[in-house]
């Protein structure tokens, strides 16, 4: 008997198990933030996911400027959608570490201010789609205007926060190139990045898969 192809996902599912667990029960406190910082092993796995989902979407945008294909765009816009949902999840989680270390969910710091616009700027996209009934029409601009979005997401993500004075703790990575923080932090840290990662592919999966069904519902013809 063959191996079960949906193996990885029972074997995401009990590795996402450890890593909750590592994360409370095997990591230790971060210094100067003591248990606060437990939160990171989910905040910035989510952070860099949305990242990489509109990195996805913006290349894939281009493939469809380059050769206007359907795929390229259900690609474009399902790698859209997922990183928007785990930006706003970046935002919810940073809002709850804030209310414990700031005693305020939102104070306006670079790195809230830089989220938000990046919030606005994604749902603005998914407002373009739903304005336009042509399919080949809103796949073009809707291409055109992720290749506009993603130009804007390394200022906001990376150079913006690091530019403007902010309430926000220091990068993990300092500008020696080295990283501060325990071992055992590091390693449920690289874990988790492993781990959301890998969810974010079966997430993406299951999302174009069924935007395809949907285009075969609704186009039986085609």
């Amino acid at each position: 008997m063959g191996l079960n192809r949906n193996w990885w996902k029972y074997f995401l599912g009990l590795w996402m198990l450890l890593i909750i667990l590592g994360a409370f029960l095997y990591a230790p406190p971060a210094q100067g933030l003591g248990e606060t910082a437990r939160i990171l092993f989910f905040h910035v796995p989510m952070a860099w996911l949305a990242t990489l989902a509109f990195l996805i979407s913006a290349i894939a945008s281009l493939l469809y400027l380059r050769r206007p294909e359907k795929k390229y765009d259900i690609w474009a816009s399902s790698a859209a959608q997922i990183g928007l949902i785990f930006a706003v999840l970046a935002t919810v989680t940073g809002s709850i570490w804030a209310k414990k270390i700031w005693q305020s969910y939102w104070n306006w710091d670079p790195r809230e201010t830089s989220i938000f616009i990046l919030l606005l700027i994604y749902a603005a996209y998914f407002a373009l789609r739903s304005a336009v009934d042509i399919d080949e029409q809103k796949a073009r601009l809707a291409a055109v205007y992720s290749l506009i979005a993603f130009i804007t997401v390394p200022f906001l993500v990376i150079i913006i926060p690091r530019v403007y004075e902010s309430l926000h703790p220091d990068p993990l990575i300092n500008p020696e190139g080295k990283i501060k923080m325990d071992s055992r932090m590091l390693q449920i840290f690289l874990g988790s990045l492993g781990g959301f990662t890998l969810l974010f592919y079966w997430m993406l999966r299951l999302k174009i898969d069924t935007a395809w069904a949907k285009l075969i519902l609704d186009h039986p013809d085609k």
